[in-house]
């Protein structure tokens, strides 16, 4: 079964919805009633944006990345998500010159399970990962941000700076994550 930690963002109705429209089981808990001690019930983890820097919400989410990474588990991190996947794991991030929102191409340079060549998606975001870990690497990048799509080695590990469930192209991306 798919966990959603919904973090806060205004979009996770958007994700929720379109998991329920195709028809894909899933949990949705926030920061607050996640139990780490029963993440091993869970096959696959989706990580939401987030509305608010909060202690607690970023212990969580690193926690589930760990677990994930441990257990050989899928994980989709979503603008927050992919940032605290790098964090987790010793990147950096920094506000960016100012609010990006809106569509963008994007730029895929490494073959990956979830998407080819270009896409166009929508993102909404104040921050953005600097400085990727050794162990993460860049998919894809666009005009504004270095690292718009990332992955964790060969595991199905993968952080989105954009909002995958707000675009066609984005969510066909959620769709291929779920049936990996």
């Amino acid at each position: 079964m798919l966990l959603v930690v919904d973090n806060g963002s205004v979009y996770t109705k958007d994700l929720t919805g379109f998991l329920d429209e195709k028809d894909i089981t899933f949990e949705r808990q926030n920061p607050n009633t996640v139990n780490l001690y029963l993440l091993d019930n869970f096959d696959s983890f989706i990580l939401s944006g987030r509305k608010h820097n909060d202690k607690r919400t970023n212990m969580v989410n690193s926690q589930i990345v760990l677990h994930a990474i441990a257990t050989d588990k899928k994980l989709l991190g979503i603008c927050y998500g992919a940032e605290i996947l790098a964090l987790t794991l010793g990147g950096t991030i920094k506000r960016s010159t100012r609010l990006w929102q809106g569509d963008q191409k994007i730029t895929i340079r490494r073959s990956n399970p979830l998407c080819a060549d270009k896409i166009s998606v929508f993102e909404s975001h104040r921050f953005e990962i600097s400085r990727l870990p050794e162990r993460l690497i860049s998919l894809g990048t666009s005009e504004n941000c270095k690292h718009e799509m990332i992955c964790y080695g060969q595991q199905p590990i993968f952080g989105t700076q954009f909002h995958p469930e707000m675009s066609t192209d984005g969510r066909r991306m959620i769709e291929r994550f779920c049936l990996l």
